[in-house]
């Protein structure tokens, strides 16, 4: 799974998700000649990306090349079970990247095209937002 190897502080404030914005960085696509873009905004854990890569890859069967174009960075901290409030923030759980609508998610090329829908559109199953493909 994908969580990063060093940070710079170990536990972020939550932030406010601003619920009308969308995406003004990666928006476009750099790589491949298809992507799935992101329609919706949610928080997405490295399990999910993960899945959504390994449905790429199977269904791909390892061929053509695939650019995954989000990383989880941001952590999210939890407190056990059954404790009290004080003694301070939790311990952090797991990662998490905040995807904004008009956001790349993954690319893909070198494969026909029928493939390369079909297999974006099982990734996109596997996410916690609706999804589009796009092409170049």
């Amino acid at each position: 799974m994908l969580i990063p190897k060093k940070v710079k502080h170990r536990k972020w404030q939550k932030g406010r998700s601003k619920s009308r914005t969308v995406e003004t960085r990666g928006t476009q696509l750099e790589f491949g000649g298809y992507g799935l873009q992101a329609m919706e905004s949610a928080w997405m854990n490295s399990r999910q990306i993960e899945a959504a890569r390994k449905a790429i890859a199977f269904f791909t069967k390892k061929g053509g090349k695939t650019w995954i174009r989000i990383f989880p960075d941001k952590p999210i901290t939890k407190k056990p079970p059954e404790v009290t409030l004080g003694g301070g923030k939790g311990s952090v759980d797991h990662y998490v990247f905040p995807v904004k609508p008009g956001r790349i998610l993954f690319e893909l090329d070198g494969l026909r095209e029928e493939d390369i829908v079909k297999a974006l559109t099982r990734a996109g199953h596997k996410l916690p937002v609706k999804t589009r493909i796009i092409k170049k």
